[in-house]
């Protein structure tokens, strides 16, 4: 029984997030439009990107995932005081700047906090400055990783 539902909701779970690059996208054949054609290299498709749906809450939101870069404001070990210092500097960084997304996660061996989708390197070093001028955060780092471009 308890295998049901576990297959269940793994099921559940794979349907909420679906995903597709932007060519794939743009080649989809829709009632009542025209029909695009792409011929290209597929390693220029692996560069672009992919999108993600995300439709948990009921509400679809489309995001492209492409490489860019975060501004790193906490690094930890993976002990419970780490979880909760990276947490913090989370709230702290909504607190101070509530309009750029902020991510608090466990890669291991280590607890991050990491700040802002910035598609350039000039975006991010802005941030990171931003950041530091406020006398709170001050290990600040930027990093390259792959970051989340709101398409709606």
């Amino acid at each position: 029984m308890r295998y049901i539902f576990i297959i269940f909701f793994l099921t559940l779970g794979l349907s909420a997030f679906a995903q597709h690059n932007i060519v794939e996208s743009l080649q989809q054949n829709r009632g009542g439009q025209g029909r695009v054609t792409i011929h290209q290299d597929p390693k220029i498709t692996g560069l672009i990107g992919t999108i993600h749906t995300k439709s948990a809450t009921g509400n679809e939101q489309k995001t492209l995932k492409a490489r860019g870069y975060r501004v790193q404001v906490y690094a930890g070990n993976n002990s419970r005081v780490a979880r909760n210092e990276a947490n913090n500097m989370a709230t702290k960084v909504k607190g101070e700047f509530p309009d750029i997304p902020v991510y608090a996660y466990f890669q291991p061996p280590r607890w991050l906090c990491r700040v802002g989708d910035f598609r350039s390197i000039e975006e991010a070093d802005a941030a990171m400055r931003r950041l530091k001028a406020t006398g709170i955060f001050k290990e600040v780092s930027i990093v390259r990783e792959q970051i989340n471009i709101p398409l709606d």
